[in-house]
């Protein structure tokens, strides 16, 4: 009978992503795919370094060893060949990560395999993968390069989230960006009691919220995830997030309404393994001091 990841929150990332490839990718584009292919069948006995996403995949499969029950699946999602994938599975059994499944397109995009593995969440550092993902449905993210304290080991999972057109949809988002923050805040606070409508990230932090749950009932301790909100909303534009969050049963952990106050010095202070957020501004000056990823918004 085959295996379904319908129950499991299915993360898919590219190779360049979980490992640094940057050498590699310098190669492809000024050499082409020969040297490329050469340069990877030459090394493919030699381990690579860990990449911007790496220490987020290494924690969420860590929930698996948790409990009796599977909650997390990684799928590598590359555009390399079969030929040119044995470093990247010669490294994975280095670093002993729980990965089985890949999907290797041969430089075709990735986009249409995405909904065959139900990849919840994809990652990645090529623009045009993550763009044609967030087009599909996909929440995915574009990775920066990673801080130099990325792989610092941590207690518990913790990813923080941007609320405005990454958690919930970008309708607010808009309305401020066009009729400025007094139409914003008269908005909000008309639809105080009515909830937000579902960003592409809703889904993700409704999964990670039902694993904090069934952890917590397991045996009573804390569990593994943490969760925050930094959003530049303030009052009177607070309410509605608190309400909708309380109507889809959610609880985010921390929660930060910045008003417009810069967010890397709370994320510093959260230390996320991922903070995602749509602006790119956000996202620029956050990634020097955490790991980040940009939401592009779906075209």
């Amino acid at each position: 009978m085959p295996i379904s990841l319908n129950d499991l929150l299915v993360v898919g990332i590219s190779s360049r992503a979980l490992f640094d490839l940057e050498a590699e990718e310098a190669i492809f584009r000024t050499e082409g795919l020969d040297a490329y292919r050469r340069h990877q069948i030459e090394n493919e006995n030699d381990i690579l370094r860990l990449g911007a996403g790496f220490a987020l995949v290494r924690a969420l499969l860590k929930l698996n060893a948790l409990s009796e029950q599977r909650f997390v699946e990684v799928v590598i999602m590359s555009r390399n060949s079969s030929e040119t994938s044995m470093r990247i599975f010669n490294s994975i059994r280095h670093y002993d990560l729980d990965i089985t499944r890949a999907a290797l397109s041969g430089g075709a995009s990735l986009a249409p395999y995405l909904q065959a593995f139900n990849v919840s969440l994809f990652l990645s550092l090529h623009e045009d993968d993550v763009q044609a993902a967030v087009d599909s449905g996909v929440a995915s993210a574009l990775l920066y390069q990673k801080p130099e304290n990325a792989l610092e080991e941590l207690g518990q999972i913790r990813i923080a989230f941007d609320g405005d057109a990454v958690i919930f949809s970008d309708e607010s988002e808009r309305i401020f960006q066009t009729q400025g923050i007094e139409a914003f805040e008269n908005h909000e606070r008309e639809n105080a009691l009515k909830p937000l409508p579902e960003g592409p990230f809703a889904r993700l932090l409704k999964a990670l919220s039902f694993m904090q749950q069934n952890f917590k009932a397991a045996d009573g301790r804390a569990a593994p995830i943490r969760t925050a909100l930094v959003t530049a909303r303030s009052s009177p534009a607070h309410e509605r997030v608190i309400r909708t969050l309380r109507a889809w049963d959610v609880t985010i952990d921390e929660t930060f309404f910045m008003g417009g106050v810069a967010k890397s010095a709370v994320l510093a202070a959260f230390k996320p393994h991922m903070f995602f957020d749509d602006h790119k501004g956000h996202c620029d000056s956050a990634a020097p001091h955490v790991q980040t990823g940009r939401v592009p918004i779906r075209g």
